[in-house]
């Protein structure tokens, strides 16, 4: 009998079954119930067990003094068991992110993976590295929709971080392209709103220009960008189904045609469409 191939996934696949997690939880919360169950149990040293937000010392303090729980019923026993349990999980969760954290934090300070394997209980660089990348998985998520946990594995964090980049990346070059377009949206609508007297201007264009003149001497916000280029849009919209209807340029001199060009021009940057029959969108102000 042929003997069955075992198929080889990818080491960045994720995890068809996403690892269960506690993730958020208000621990004080628990361990002021863990507080209450001792002092319910006349627990005589309970005054020294730690405050709420000292989560390692008070876990410590209820198992050191697990013996005064041992006159309440089984299910009171039973239930702060579970509640160190469940903290516990959750200590180990967060002790994995603050320890990735102080990994980098170290390599940014020009600690050798060869300093680091001892503090990180490993032998050599690169197991120092492999878990370095395994503790990063606890603050990644795939590129699902689900956003399922990263897979516990150097190859998989290092996926997901390379997309993470390039997803920054691009959301930088975005910004940078708006904030560059927001630069030149100013002096665009200034110029066009001057040559206004030399456009073919009908009622829905005349209606626009006057938005623009009055939202343009406070354009500073980013609201106030957005409008002032929803206004500049409609304008150009308006403009035109005037040249669509008529056959002639919205323009009656060559300032009032470059200023439109440039006008154009900003707003094809923003990908919008000027064609005449494209519905607008844009509200008209109250």
């Amino acid at each position: 009998m042929k003997k069955r191939v075992r198929s080889a996934s990818r080491p960045t696949k994720p995890l068809l079954k996403p690892p269960m997690r506690i993730g958020s939880l208000d621990a004080p919360a628990v361990v002021g119930e863990l507080r209450k169950m001792h002092e319910d149990a006349e627990d005589p040293d309970v005054e020294r067990m730690p405050a709420d937000d000292e989560l390692f010392g008070a876990l410590v303090y209820a198992e050191k003094h697990v013996q005064a729980l041992r006159g309440q019923s089984p299910e009171v026993q039973r239930a702060a068991a579970l509640k160190r349990v469940q903290l516990w999980e959750y200590l180990r969760e967060q002790t994995e992110v603050h320890q990735a954290r102080a990994v980098d934090d170290a390599r940014r300070a020009g600690a050798q993976w060869i300093e680091l394997a001892p503090a990180l209980a490993v032998g050599a660089p690169n197991a120092a590295y492999n878990k370095a990348k395994r503790l990063k998985a606890v603050q990644l998520m795939d590129g699902t929709p689900q956003a399922h946990p990263v897979r516990r594995t150097p190859e998989a964090v290092l996926d997901a971080e390379r997309r993470i980049a390039l997803e920054e990346a691009a959301e930088r070059r975005a910004q940078e392209a708006a904030q560059r377009r927001h630069e030149l949206l100013v002096p665009v609508a200034t110029r066009l709103l001057e040559q206004r007297e030399s456009l073919r201007c009908y009622e829905d264009a005349d209606y626009w220009f006057e938005e623009i003149e009055a939202v343009l001497p406070h354009c500073q916000t980013p609201l106030q960008m957005v409008s002032l280029n929803r206004y500049l849009d409609a304008a150009l919209r308006a403009l035109f189904k005037v040249e669509k209807r008529t056959g002639r340029s919205p323009a009656l001199t060559e300032e009032a045609r470059l200023a439109l060009d440039a006008a154009v021009e900003l707003e094809k940057g923003a990908g919008a469409s000027h064609e005449p029959d494209s519905p607008s969108a844009v509200p008209r102000r109250a």
